[in-house]
């Protein structure tokens, strides 16, 4: 089906839809966390970034998923399709071209924000939703939990 907008409405059109997380792995890890006794934590907070996308000097505020303060630690719960796991990702078949540059600016993005925020003297984790698969939740709490008691 042909789009019924000009490519430069449909960009407007997209931009001005808003995310609101990966609301259902978040969840889960959020379940996670209160599970096995891991608290101190804060869902999506704004961290000014060390570099990243400043303006005259005024640092960008970054959206972190889960953010445990007094240890500084950050861990950002990635989406395999979104951030291109690169064992579960997927992409899809039409518009190849168009996907392949849409995944490769969320990777880069990424690395982005969290080199700011280890300049900034945070520790970063990032978590794949594979890793909180039943299989997998021991391996990555137990990675978590180091990150905080470092």
């Amino acid at each position: 089906m042909a789009d019924i907008f000009t490519k430069k409405k449909r960009s407007e059109v997209m931009a001005a839809i808003r995310s609101r997380g990966n609301k259902a792995t978040e969840l889960r890890m959020a379940i996670l966390f209160r599970a096995h006794g891991i608290t101190g934590w804060r869902r999506q907070v704004k961290l000014r970034g060390a570099e990243r996308g400043t303006q005259k000097g005024k640092a960008a505020r970054m959206s972190v998923d889960f953010v445990f303060r007094r240890e500084r630690v950050c861990v950002f719960v990635d989406g395999c399709f979104w951030h291109a796991c690169p064992r579960h990702g997927t992409q899809p078949t039409g518009n190849r071209a168009f996907w392949k540059n849409k995944f490769a600016r969320n990777v880069e993005r990424d690395r982005e924000v969290s080199r700011a925020l280890r300049k900034a003297g945070w520790t970063v984790l990032r978590v794949w939703e594979c890793a909180l698969s039943r299989s997998q939740t021991a391996r990555t709490l137990s990675r978590i939990v180091r990150a905080l008691h470092a």
